[in-house]
């Protein structure tokens, strides 16, 4: 049953403050419409000092949307752990959680780009020993009794609303992470689709006596833009997918496996890739995926493009999902 996400990075190249202000608005109506029409979750992420303004603050993002709608959830897919004062982050995640009655699901990964890391200050050498203490951290910190950090005894407080605590996901795509994972018995987030590292994943939680699950990106996982005319979105709109691409593709070394990976130079060459897609209602409809990722705002697009796609999804796909018995509000399992 196909699970549905809209995603937003509020990535702008030629953004003024101005018209940055007017994206992160129209974001937040964009979620609370992609809410009242039973979207299941609004994904976001985290980058830093990029020239194009990635969101460098998903949670604060997550609190906005949380304020804006009543049941979807937010997923921050991924934050870069390491960087993140581990108790702070606790709080922050504690209250969000609260606030939003256990909506907030974070994905925690290590990052790809050694510059975030050199500009916080943060050894890249030390990604790894510090994800397990942020990981290690929270998970003991979301108890709400004392215990050690870093030689002394803190507490922090309140207590999450979920229990046994908000939802928290080791993302990756390495054993190393996979390990982390199974260690912790916390669920597994690849960051492609690598069934040989799920099983990895499963061999290892065997081996500690944990529990755990993997959600993990299907085979065929397309970002999708909604147009009547997909010819005339990609003549008009095609540059801001290719913005998007070649940013992530300049980041991803060889080792790097993600799902959002493009070897695309031009805009026709990304077309024909199929990593992002401009589709009809009825092209969605019959792609027959596991999930419907909706990029309403992908590299830039204009706001009312971004609308026009949400809409169409909403008013197009929706509804006949849920003729088919297949729309959003079910459980998908």
């Amino acid at each position: 049953m196909p699970f549905t996400v809209v995603r937003f990075n509020l990535v702008d190249p030629r953004a003024t403050p101005e018209s940055l202000s007017e994206r992160y608005r129209a974001a937040l109506a964009m979620a609370a419409y992609a809410d009242a029409h039973g979207i299941d979750t609004v994904q976001t992420e985290e980058h830093h000092g990029v020239e194009n303004n990635w969101l460098p603050s998903p949670f604060t993002f997550a609190g906005a949307v949380f304020g804006a709608t009543e049941r979807i959830a937010v997923t921050v897919s991924a934050i870069i752990g390491p960087l993140h004062d581990p108790l702070r982050l606790a709080e922050d995640i504690a209250v969000l959680d609260l606030l939003s009655g256990g909506r907030l699901v974070t994905v925690a990964g290590i990052g790809y780009r050694p510059e975030e890391y050199e500009e916080r200050g943060v050894d890249w050498g030390r990604r790894g020993m510090l994800q397990d203490l942020l990981l290690e951290t929270l998970l003991a910190a979301w108890t709400g009794e004392p215990f050690t950090y870093q030689g002394r005894t803190v507490r922090v407080t309140p207590r999450p609303f979920t229990r046994p605590h908000p939802p928290l996901l080791v993302g990756g795509s390495s054993r190393a992470a996979a390990r982390r994972a199974a260690r912790l018995g916390l669920p597994f987030f690849p960051s492609a689709h690598l069934p040989e590292l799920e099983a990895y994943y499963r061999e290892r939680c065997a081996e500690y006596g944990t529990e755990g699950w993997t959600m993990m990106p299907a085979e065929e996982t397309p970002l999708l833009h909604l147009s009547e005319d997909p010819d005339r979105t990609w003549a008009e709109h095609g540059e801001h997918f290719l913005h998007e691409a070649r940013t992530y593709a300049s980041w991803q070394s060889k080792d790097i496996r993600s799902a959002v990976r493009s070897a695309a130079t031009t805009v026709a060459e990304l077309r024909a890739e199929g990593v992002y897609r401009v589709v009809t209602p009825d092209e969605c409809l019959a792609l027959g995926l596991e999930s419907l990722v909706l990029h309403p705002l992908c590299g830039g697009m204009p706001v009312e493009e971004g609308r026009r796609s949400l809409r169409l999804f909403c008013d197009g796909v929706l509804p006949r999902l849920e003729e088919q018995g297949l729309g959003p509000g079910q459980s998908r399992g």
